[in-house]
């Protein structure tokens, strides 16, 4: 009897302990949220987003494959988790944010995210025939090095990324060069960061479709030494190459690219260091001062491309000045040879009539050029997708 009456108390006591696990699970999971998965790729490419708030009033995803401004509402189930499907994606990386009660914040079950400037999103990539170029692949890769280098012209030590191609460290062989730059708001981790252009390079290298180059990619604002970078520099709102306010269109950057850029380039890499060999390719912001750059440097490239131009905007006109740059100089390049002149624009660019401008002018003159017009708006998709093609198009 004595026995038994310890064995009850024993099973009470274990009863006990197991309701308070219960218990104390269930406050655990209370004050976790429920799990949810986010982002979730189906099948047929549509997407379902997930996020879980009791308190929020408000919850909308904001996503690269929208239109500007628009946004796709989440609805609340009663355990608090909020919710939105997409309709199908067509394969290609996007990136999005969720927006609760106007603050927009990263998703916080999806590890993988990327910075524009000073803009954070997470990112997806929908897989299939058109993303397959901007995944990691199972092909060799090339190296990716962040260098710090002197620039004079601004007054800067500064930094720049180096693509290297694969096979690079172990040969003798010397490269063409891609000198690519990236829009406004960026900086030099853009074109990896969100452009995935090292990525891009190994698989069309791998394919043969693209030759072997080197591409440098350096930070386009003329008073910034680094990205996100809190230094404040003593040229603040001056810019020292070009003369009065830093713009988009100042000659600052332009004239450092090749007084400070190009030779430290040619310097420490093994390079081809003619114009045949030599290209030069930006995006938007990155796309004014390739032409800046090129209008004034016309025998040391080869090839342009201009992707998403920023002439005429919903910001303003900036064509006046780079129009008669064109009336000057277009025999001159002519004069010089140029292999290749390629633009590169979405027809929901608000960009796009500034590009139609731009071709007026070059058709005026009678001079050739690729032009690739897409779906889509101002967009890493399609600046990704025009990378891909101009580079193979380059150095052969």
């Amino acid at each position: 009897m004595k026995h038994y009456k310890l064995f009850k108390k024993f099973i009470i006591m274990l009863a006990g302990l197991f309701v308070l696990s219960i218990s104390q699970a269930q406050e655990i999971q209370r004050q976790r949220g429920s799990q949810v998965i986010s982002p979730e790729i189906a099948q047929n490419n549509s997407v379902t987003f997930r996020l879980y708030s009791e308190k929020a009033q408000s919850v909308v995803v904001n996503g690269s494959w929208m239109n500007r401004g628009a946004t796709l509402e989440m609805g609340k189930s009663a355990d608090g988790v909020w919710s939105a499907k997409t309709e199908p994606l067509k394969p290609s990386m996007y990136h999005y944010n969720f927006i609760i009660d106007g603050v927009s914040i990263l998703d916080p079950t999806n590890p993988q995210a990327m910075r524009d400037g000073k803009r954070y999103s997470s990112t997806l990539i929908i897989p299939g025939e058109g993303s397959e170029f901007v995944e990691v692949n199972d092909v060799p890769h090339g190296a990716l090095s962040k260098v710090w280098y002197n620039s004079p012209t601004l007054e800067l030590t500064r930094r720049m990324y180096v693509y290297t191609p694969p096979g690079y460290q172990d040969s003798k062989e010397k490269y063409p060069v891609l000198y690519l730059l990236h829009g406004g708001g960026g900086d030099e981790d853009a074109w990896t960061s969100l452009g995935r252009a090292n990525y891009i390079l190994d698989n069309l290298i791998a394919q043969g479709k693209a030759k072997p180059m080197i591409v440098v990619m350096t930070n386009g604002n003329p008073n910034q030494t680094v990205a996100i970078s809190d230094k404040k520099t003593e040229r603040a709102n001056e810019s020292p190459a070009g003369g009065g306010p830093i713009t988009m269109g100042s000659k600052a950057f332009p004239n450092s690219i090749v007084n400070d850029v190009i030779p430290y380039i040619e310097k420490n890499y093994r390079v081809l260091s003619d114009k045949e060999n030599r290209a030069l390719a930006g995006l938007s912001m990155g796309a004014l001062q390739t032409q800046i750059t090129g209008m004034n440097n016309p025998n040391l490239f080869n090839y342009l491309g201009v992707f998403s131009i920023g002439l005429q905007t919903e910001f303003g006109d900036t064509t006046t000045d780079l129009l008669k740059a064109y009336d000057t100089n277009m025999n001159v390049l002519k004069q010089n040879g140029f292999k290749l002149f390629y633009i590169g624009v979405g027809k929901e660019d608000f960009v796009y009539k500034g590009v139609e401008l731009l071709r007026e002018k070059l058709d005026e003159h009678n001079f050739e050029y690729i032009y690739n017009e897409t779906e889509g708006g101002h967009t890493w998709a399609n600046w990704r997708n025009y990378l891909s093609d101009f580079s193979q198009r380059l150095f052969k």
